[in-house]
């Protein structure tokens, strides 16, 4: 089985489209299959390359098994949605006149972002291999929440053109249940879509004992961390967060932000202005270090915007802190609340609603039995939706895909 993946995102970059493909893609090698990935040269999400890459026509790395292809897009930083359409129709197009002179099996495409999706299309029409849609988030829908666009003509054929593309696809897998309840909405036969959520990587994600070097250099000794690691996006409602913040009286709750995105300066020059002396603001860390970031955190945080479209998300967040027994503070509704709840792995609070985000976060400081309750719930939640098997499960499902077309084609003539 050759497996080609198309991703805008791969390591070294951190985010979670990039750990998602690189994680699966190591299961899938241990279990037989060759798997190429095609990508850019890492710069999220600032648009500068890292150190030790170039932005070239083609370049060929072995990462792990994994043959990653790296290749030339107009690179821009996550911000500004004009240049980040130029920045994705660009890395489309190279990946597809690549594409063009590999050998595979089946192909599969990643979203965000959306054009990805189309040169596997272009791919599976030339080539003649089918090729699977992995639905990460709803675009265009998306842009819409984030004030990117707004509904008119042009959201109107990229709906149509989403749609097509669902219908085209040899199978669509899903990252959330209401992703494919959305679809199935919308006229997709459901019987085609699949549903692998993210998951956590039990062998880096585990309990560990706080970095006692980390709390002394941020000066966090006896310290009740709340902890926000990841992108801090026009999606995440950050700003609220630290606005609440400013409001919370005991001096013994700190936050801790660690990332980077479109919104970090802004949030950090919010921060300021209020004068917080209980927040931390640290740049992006490598994905390795992860783990022992999070574990000098009691609590991870996993914020949203009140959106309804954001009510079909789960934020790979809460399966790796879960893994590590930190309970989630969780602003977000619809399916990622429902997870959270069902395990009882933590704390939810409507998104943007001040009072109950202090509610909350004073429960999960001075309760320590419901604490300790919540972290056994996090024990339950990372065993069900550990990525290995989860992997696993995504593997079946490609090959069956292929098989059947493959099948397929032997029985039809040309």
């Amino acid at each position: 089985m050759k497996i080609f993946f198309i991703t805008d995102n791969f390591p070294p970059e951190v985010n979670a489209p990039a750990t998602r493909t690189y994680e699966h893609a190591q299961e899938w090698i241990k279990q037989g299959a060759e798997v190429t990935v095609i990508t850019c040269a890492p710069n999220f999400p600032h648009g500068n390359v890292y150190e030790g890459y170039k932005n070239k026509l083609y370049q060929k790395e072995m990462m792990e098994g994994i043959e990653v292809i790296r290749v030339w897009s107009y690179i821009t930083a996550n911000s500004g949605f004009a240049k980040r359409v130029i920045d994705y129709v660009s890395f489309a197009f190279s990946a597809f006149l690549i594409g063009l002179f590999r050998k595979y099996d089946i192909i599969i495409a990643t979203s965000p972002q959306f054009f990805t999706t189309w040169t596997a299309w272009g791919l599976s029409k030339i080539r003649r291999k089918p090729w699977i849609f992995e639905l990460r988030d709803l675009w265009p829908e998306s842009i819409k929440t984030v004030g990117a666009m707004k509904q008119g003509r042009t959201i109107e054929m990229l709906e149509k053109i989403e749609l097509a593309l669902y219908r085209d696809a040899t199978r669509v897998i899903a990252v959330t249940d209401a992703f494919k309840t959305n679809l199935a909405g919308r006229g997709i036969d459901a019987v085609k879509i699949d549903v692998i959520t993210n998951g956590s990587n039990v062998e880096l994600f585990y309990p560990r004992p706080k970095d006692q070097g980390l709390l002394e250099r941020f000066n966090l000794n006896d310290k009740f961390i709340i902890g926000y690691i990841g992108t801090h996006g026009m999606a995440h409602s950050l700003d609220f967060i630290v606005s609440s913040i400013a409001n919370i009286k005991d001096e013994n709750i700190h936050f801790l932000f660690i990332g980077d995105g479109a919104m970090k300066q802004n949030v950090v020059e919010l921060a300021k202005s209020l004068a917080l002396k209980n927040v931390t603001f640290l740049d992006s860390i490598a994905k390795e270090e992860v783990p022992r970031y999070l574990a000098i955190c009691d609590i991870s945080l996993a914020p949203l915007k009140k959106e309804d479209n954001f009510k079909m998300v789960i934020p790979s967040k809460i399966f790796e802190a879960s893994a590590m027994q930190k309970p989630t503070l969780l602003g977000v509704e619809g399916q990622a609340q429902e997870i959270i709840e069902k395990y009882n792995a933590g704390l939810c609070f409507e998104p943007e609603n001040e009072a109950d985000f202090i509610d909350k976060v004073m429960q999960l400081k001075n309760d320590q039995a419901k604490y300790q309750e919540l972290q056994q719930g996090c024990v339950k939640l990372a065993e069900a939706y550990d990525r290995k098997k989860l992997a696993d499960q995504m593997l079946s499902i490609i090959e069956h895909s292929a098989d059947m077309v493959n099948n397929a084609k032997r029985i039809l003539p040309d």
